[in-house]
């Protein structure tokens, strides 16, 4: 197989650069000062782009690279690839999908229990001596409570499963009903908030999901209500949902997605009914090293001429 030049956009996996290292001319963006040297310098021989939910393939990078054959992005989402230019250009475009299916939900999971169980709170009880004071108070029961997802696929349908061992009634929203499915179907996000305890995030980011969890349906979810995002970090309205924890128009938040990472608004960091997490719904020694062989496989398949494993288009 030839070397093509492939150009990483940001640190992902170590053993991940170090295989693409091994089999192609490898480049690492943050290796370059000025992206703006480095594409003079460099464009013609990139021929495939390695991106992540942090740095992706936008319409200005994808332009600078007149040789460019296929992205292969370390996630599911594709919100930081640029598809129309992608399909203009006839750019293949894969992803990571499966793979990490199941530590998403398994993390969806963990943040209700942490936060309705105010697992992390206890922690720091504990760890500063707050026990020795006196007992800490009455968190609420998860068992049996209602369970609304925005977004039925796959990692919203394994959250759904392990919901259910914990006797939660099911509803969702999507844009449409899924056939064969038992969970009740909610055609309106607010009316799916109105009537859950926790609403759990799980779908993709597009211009139509962006903000879709507003000041209404944040309202509509209510006093007690739990929300939860493993998402992307746009699809709630962050300000609303900052505005609705202050004013205790919510009950808690269990977080793993944010607007505008690795920035996270200083008042969420301060209330104590708000389990933050860096984004590492996916990241398990097991999945990570999965997601990358996909990367590597796609990149492979597409310079050997072979069917491409989990393409986009």
């Amino acid at each position: 197989m030839e070397t093509a030049g492939v150009l990483m956009t940001y640190p992902m996996s170590t053993y991940l650069e170090q295989e693409l290292d091994s089999r192609f001319d490898l480049f690492r963006l943050w290796d370059f000062p000025s992206r703006t040297k480095f594409l003079q310098q460099h464009s013609h021989s990139i021929r495939a782009v390695v991106a992540n939910t942090t740095c992706g393939a936008d319409a200005e990078l994808i332009d600078s690279l007149p040789n460019l054959e296929i992205v292969s992005t370390y996630s599911v989402g594709l919100d930081k690839i640029d598809l129309v230019k992608c399909m203009e250009r006839g750019i293949q475009v894969t992803n990571t999908p499966e793979v990490l299916t199941d530590d998403v939900a398994d993390c969806a999971i963990g943040l209700v229990l942490a936060t309705m169980r105010r697992i992390c709170e206890c922690d720091r009880f504990v760890r500063n001596g707050a026990w020795k004071k006196g007992e800490f108070g009455l968190s609420t029961k998860f068992s049996g409570k209602a369970v609304g997802i925005v977004g039925l696929g796959r990692i919203g349908s394994a959250i759904a499963k392990r919901a259910e061992a914990f006797g939660c009634p099911i509803s969702y929203f999507s844009r449409s009903k899924k056939p064969d499915i038992n969970y009740k179907y909610y055609s309106s996000i607010v009316d799916l908030a109105a009537n859950c305890r926790i609403l759990i995030v799980a779908c993709a980011l597009t211009e139509e999901t962006r903000h879709i969890v507003n000041r209404e349906v944040i309202d509509a979810l209510g006093l007690e209500g739990i929300l939860i995002n493993i998402g992307r970090g746009p699809i709630v309205d962050e300000a609303e949902l900052v505005s609705a924890l202050l004013e205790g128009r919510l009950a808690g938040a269990g977080l793993d997605v944010f607007e505008n990472e690795p920035e996270v608004p200083e008042q969420l960091c301060n209330l104590e009914n708000v389990v933050l997490l860096p984004h590492v719904g996916s990241d398990t020694v097991e999945t990570c090293q999965a997601m990358a062989d996909l990367v590597i496989g796609n990149v492979e398949a597409h310079f050997l001429k072979k069917p491409l494993l989990t393409p986009v288009f």
